[in-house]
């Protein structure tokens, strides 16, 4: 069994910055990809970001793409999200998940563990 916890979130303006963590415990092994997905009020929950294990594969959603950037640290167990320049648009909240899966998936299916969320804002 494997626990993700979310840490990070808040209020921002926009064009601020935020970093946010997901913290693992548990087992896991050398083909855990980890990701981040969002979901605002009203919407389907949307990919954000994902790493595989040894960040050779890192995806993006195109809504995020050269703002936000996704790394790693399996020392840690922890996989971080910066985000820079946001956007009011990018204010949901955001979930991290983790699955047995080498090649960093953008659909939420192969993703087995889920965090909480944090709820980022970002006024405009």
């Amino acid at each position: 069994q494997v626990q993700l916890v979310e840490s990070g979130g808040g209020l921002v303006q926009a064009g601020d910055s935020l970093r946010l963590s997901c913290a693992a415990s548990g087992r896991t092994s050398s083909s855990f990809s980890m990701g981040w997905f969002r979901q605002a009020p009203g919407k389907e929950r949307e990919f954000v970001g994902a790493v595989s294990w040894s960040a050779n594969i890192k995806r993006y959603g195109d809504s995020v793409k050269g703002r936000f950037t996704i790394s790693r640290d399996n020392a840690k167990n922890t996989v971080y999200l910066q985000m820079n320049s946001l956007k009011p648009e990018d204010t949901a909240v955001y979930f991290c998940a983790g699955g047995p899966s080498p090649i960093a998936p953008t659909q939420t299916g192969p993703y087995k563990y889920w965090g909480q969320g944090t709820q980022v804002t970002v006024s405009s």
